[in-house]
């Protein structure tokens, strides 16, 4: 019997650290639920144009219907992109610049967790590809646009799995289905072993590349563009049950009886969305697995040398250079 969350948090960001968001033009991946799909209604509200960006299925259609139920005067457009798919990326890259010239927040939201050591159609981990390397690719694609917004963000989603041994570069390469295997009941019930070692890596790889943009635009002197980066702290969300049904967690373990409400988790990616005193480089979330989404001071870790360079590299050997 499930157990409604009380939203603690929500309220307070969007009445002392949101904006009018009217006219502006929001780009966020993974939707269909939890922090995306929460993102995504609160800029409906505070007046954005939201582009919806899901793999096709009956649950990317049930929740634009819910949303544009929730939020009538808003504008949510659907933008069929498949993280799992370099192709449907492209795609999707494609279709919004033919309709749009600027977009003033790219939010690269989506995620999956613990899933088995499969590889993509592309041939990468299924777990780097979805939460890494398609949003770089999104990013390089869309950041013309981006570069185009007097105040171009782009917010990247980590997790408290970001802590842990530094990135290593197999994780990057085309060797989908061969990084360990899916570890033991054991292992998994405990957030250890090759399932997490994986996801682990992914998280970091999204601090690393939120650092490494920030380089990257100092060097080439581009200064209307923030990248900011958020953790959701421990948030009851799809992602647990689609973990579950795997056989990567329980979805109603202990742990999980702790957790906050998925608006809540949301609250990390929306202030680094829409909070007007946000700086570039800011990381916003709980300090613990729950809490209100304070400016947290990142780990030596995130912005490491030789993290940000393994991302880098491994990001671009697969699809291609990042042009600014």
């Amino acid at each position: 019997m499930s157990v409604t969350i009380e939203t603690k948090h929500l309220g307070t960001v969007i009445g002392n650290h949101s904006q009018d968001m009217t006219g502006k033009v929001v780009a966020i991946t993974g939707t269909t639920s939890g922090t995306g799909y929460f993102c995504a209604r609160e800029l409906g509200k505070l007046g954005a144009r939201v582009l919806l960006l899901n793999r096709k299925s009956a649950r990317s259609e049930s929740s634009l219907q819910q949303l544009q139920e929730e939020v009538p005067a808003a504008t949510f457009v659907a933008i069929e992109c498949d993280l799992q798919d370099f192709e449907s990326v492209q795609t999707a890259i494609e279709k919004i610049k033919a309709s749009y010239n600027v977009i003033d927040v790219l939010c690269n939201n989506a995620g999956v967790m613990a899933m088995p050591d499969q590889a993509t159609k592309d041939g990468y981990d299924v777990q780097m590809q979805t939460n890494c390397i398609s949003h770089f690719l999104l990013t390089n694609g869309l950041f013309p646009l981006i570069k185009n917004s007097e105040e171009g963000r782009i917010v990247n989603h980590s997790s408290q799995a970001r802590l842990g041994p530094p990135l290593e570069e197999k994780y990057f390469g085309k060797n989908g289905g061969n990084l360990g295997g899916d570890g033991t009941e054991k292992e998994n019930l405990s957030f250890q072993g090759p399932r997490w070692m994986r996801y682990h890596q992914t998280k970091l790889a999204n601090c690393a590349f939120t650092y490494g943009m920030i380089q990257k635009l100092e060097e080439h002197g581009i200064s209307n563009v923030k990248v900011l980066l958020a953790h959701p702290g421990l948030a009851a969300t799809q992602l647990q049950i689609t973990t579950a049904k795997t056989g990567g967690m329980e979805s109603d373990s202990g742990l999980m009886q702790n957790a906050q409400s998925a608006e809540d988790g949301a609250t990390g990616i929306i202030r680094c969305c829409v909070d007007p005193e946000a700086q570039t480089g800011d990381f916003y979330g709980p300090e613990g697995w729950t809490g209100f989404p304070g400016k947290l001071i990142p780990e030596e870790s995130l912005s490491d040398p030789e993290n940000i360079r393994i991302n880098w590299e491994g990001c671009e050997a697969a699809v291609g250079e990042f042009v600014f």
